[in-house]
């Protein structure tokens, strides 16, 4: 019997669900451990209050004497609470959060101590910045790097400790994370967005990007995945045979959440509430074991914190609960993978939603101004779009059965087509008193009644429009959303720029009205775009051959598709934007590129190592138990062994093959490896493992997992699918 695998199975069985006590209502609880607005006012002097807001709302500095006022109003809020800890809570280009807890405490002379936490050490702080993926923007020796207060994503306790969201700088002043290009996106999207949005109220100050996320994820036993080294080192399973039943059979998807998991969820809840994090829906998705959170829509800045914060306490809150989440966008081979679809949308200070149409022609117009220039910004930057959507685990998602292809295009849903094919034939130049009668009442006048009844979702669009918002649904489950966050709001913030600049020249140059105007360029926009929306289903060579007529990119892998981040386009529109220089671009390539080649040469040492220790010497165990079955009937039967003995002769060869089959696959893979380890160029190091070491995980795989159907069930070493994935 294999004793760790048949001892981790046993106490699995044996595991109970946690108990978790819900005393207070959720919103009695939501932001208790915040230093949001409300606490700030209890807090907080009136200059303070004041200081900080005005930076949250229209990004004004905070002055020395203010940030004084506000890091010891923080300090006193935090020890009332028990902290000991501060921290500088930052999000580097490793895919994780980072942290380095100093103490309040500090000794005065003659025995005596205090608890002290100054304005200086609220606004910046200087962590080693020498192991963080950089990019060749610095140099090994220049370790330092800097950490700067982000006022507009509140403070909040974790644990014992005062995290701090900031933004992570080099030494030179680049960007080493994902939050200071966000933050630049948003403030170009905002400035662009709202001259946009003076064409329609000239009472527009401010202009939002609101973002929703919805987390899917797997939940294992954390006994079981703890037999498994690839899910240990890798997040994913390199092998295993499918389970005879999976999801064929629809019954997870929104079924009843198992004991266990729920109050895992309920607990995950509570945390949430207390960081101020807005969760509302959890339900069953469609594969064993796999769940979904979402919460209410936030400013995108505090949902991408939010998002990243949650991640981190999914893991410890699920250890308390014997799990362990799976994050991996592909963990199970042949079901469902998790992706993170980002739901994206513009609002303004004067509270309307610019994706959401209104209830009169005005606003309709405002509202397909911003729609068919979001369409527009997709259409001309998709390969950009699939890019910061790249990495490792994604690529087994993107093009499964479930998933969005590599392709990018947009649904919209008929009705709306409908409605821009009408727009489409707008007369070019100055409109008649009829035609624009008739379009405003017969077609952007009628567009709320349209999508009352728009409930159309074509589930395998990777960015689809679903009401009053964009679903960016390529997303990946394990991704930080700041990175697609930071390319879509700045391409539409471009796109927004581009567009005004248009409209005005037709006005003053031509004498058109504002209307006619505007309906004039989202005409030529409905004309030029068409390429990019696409309402059927993306799967298969149908589609593919069909994108690459419209003149569709369609990446397949990461190294293809991170090509377009260096593009002379890409790097001038980030460049004009004041979102990253191009140095940063560049280097953010690099990190991708080298996570790539770590990500795939983790995997393949991985499996090397399971198929070679684990899976050959337990075939060759089970073929020296055939042997002896086979020389035990051959001194019964003597002359007659061989029919007697045919099958199990039979499986004997059948375990040979394929336990040559791993070791000439592994030796392969570990050669090419080598080999590809000699590369320097970093692109032709990632298409190496890619297209040669990675395509052997397959064969190897394949060997592996026939020899799980032929070996006894009671001495194969690891935790199997229907294990793994039906223990609740």
């Amino acid at each position: 019997m294999s004793t760790l695998r048949f001892h981790a199975i046993k106490e699995s069985l044996t595991n109970k669900p946690v108990l978790v006590e819900e005393k207070e209502r959720r919103s009695d609880l939501f932001g208790k451990n915040v230093f949001n607005e409300n606490t700030m006012r209890q807090y907080l002097t009136k200059d303070a209050f004041v200081g900080v807001m005005n930076a949250v709302q229209f990004g004004k500095k905070i002055d020395r004497n203010i940030a004084d006022q506000v890091s010891s109003s923080m300090k006193d809020w935090a020890l009332s609470k028990g902290v000991t800890h501060y921290t500088h809570w930052f999000q580097p280009l490793t895919g994780t959060t980072a942290e380095k807890h100093d103490a309040f405490f500090e000794t005065i002379g003659n025995g005596m101590a205090v608890e002290k936490f100054g304005g200086s050490q609220l606004v910046q702080q200087e962590p080693d910045a020498s192991s963080f993926p950089n990019g060749g923007i610095r140099n090994t020796f220049e370790a330092r790097g800097y950490t700067a207060w982000d006022p507009t994503s509140p403070a909040f306790i974790y644990g014992t400790t005062l995290c701090i969201p900031t933004i992570f700088v080099a030494y030179t002043g680049e960007a080493l994370d994902y939050k200071t290009p966000l933050l630049r996106a948003l403030n170009a999207v905002d400035n662009a967005a709202t001259d946009v949005c003076k064409y329609f109220d000239k009472n527009v100050k401010k202009v939002s990007s609101s973002l929703g996320w919805e987390q899917e994820y797997f939940l294992i036993d954390k006994v079981l995945a703890a037999t498994r080294p690839d899910i240990t080192l890798t997040g994913r399973t390199l092998l295993g045979h499918s389970s005879a039943k999976g999801q064929q059979l629809d019954d997870h998807y929104f079924g009843s959440i198992p004991n266990r998991a729920l109050n895992f969820m309920r607990e995950l809840e509570t945390e949430c509430m207390l960081l101020g994090i807005p969760v509302k829906t959890r339900h069953n998705e469609v594969a064993p074991n796999q769940f979904e959170l979402a919460p209410i829509f936030e400013e995108a800045n505090l949902a991408v914190d939010h998002n990243s914060l949650l991640m981190d306490i999914m893991g410890r809150v699920a250890s308390r609960h014997n799990f362990k989440v799976l994050f991996h966008e592909k963990p199970f081979a042949g079901i469902n993978g998790s992706g993170k679809h980002n739901n994206w949308s513009l609002s303004t200070d004067t509270g309307v939603n610019l994706l959401a149409p209104g209830k009169t022609p005005m606003s309709n117009l405002q509202f397909l101004t911003f729609f068919i220039n979001t369409i527009k910004a997709v259409h001309e930057n998709e390969e950009l779009l699939r890019a910061c959507i790249a990495s490792a685990s994604n690529d087994h998602r993107l093009g499964a059965n479930e998933a969005p292809p590599a392709i990018i295009s947009v649904f919209i849903g008929q009705q709306l087509t409908k409605v821009l094919e009408e727009l489409e034939g707008v007369t070019k130049g100055k409109l008649s008193p009829e035609e624009k009668t008739e379009l405003k009442l017969n077609v952007v006048g009628k567009i709320p009644d349209v999508l009352l009844d728009n409930t159309d979702r074509n589930r395998t669009s990777p960015f689809a429009f679903t009401g009053n918002k964009f679903e960016f649904r390529a997303v990946g489950s394990l991704a930080n959303c700041g990175n697609p966050m930071t390319v879509l709001n700045t391409i539409v913030a471009k796109q927004l720029i581009d567009f005004k600049k248009e409209v005005d020249l037709l006005i003053e140059k031509k004498g058109l009205k504002k209307d006619e105007a505007v309906f004039n360029v989202l005409r030529e926009y409905i004309k030029s775009t068409k390429a990019i929306l696409f309402e059927g289903n993306g799967y298969g060579k149908e589609w593919e051959i069909e994108a690459e007529k419209r003149g569709l990119s369609n990446n397949k892998s990461t190294p293809e598709a991170l090509r377009a981040k260096i593009s002379k386009k890409s790097i001038a529109l980030f460049e004009d934007m004041n979102v990253m220089s191009k140095v940063e671009s560049q280097a953010r390539y690099e990190i991708e590129m080298e996570a790539y080649i770590m990500h795939i040469q983790i995997e393949s040492r991985v499996l090397g190592d399971i198929a070679r220790n684990h899976i050959v010497p337990t075939a060759v165990k089970y073929q020296n138990i055939l042997i002896e079955n086979v020389k035990g009937l051959k001194e019964i039967f003597e002359d007659t062994y061989k029919t007697v003995s045919k099958e199990q002769i039979n499986l004997i060869k059948e375990i040979s093959s394929h336990i040559e089959g791993i070791n000439a696959n592994v030796t392969e893979m570990t050669n090419t490896r080598r080999k590809a380890n000699t590369i320097e160029d970093v692109e032709e190091k990632a298409l190496a493992y890619c297209y040669q070491v990675k395509p052997l995980f397959d064969d190897i795989r394949k060997h592996c997992d026939k020899l799980e159907l032929l070996v006894d069930d009671e001495i194969w070493p690891l935790t199997k699918y229907r294990e793994l994935l039906f223990t609740r």
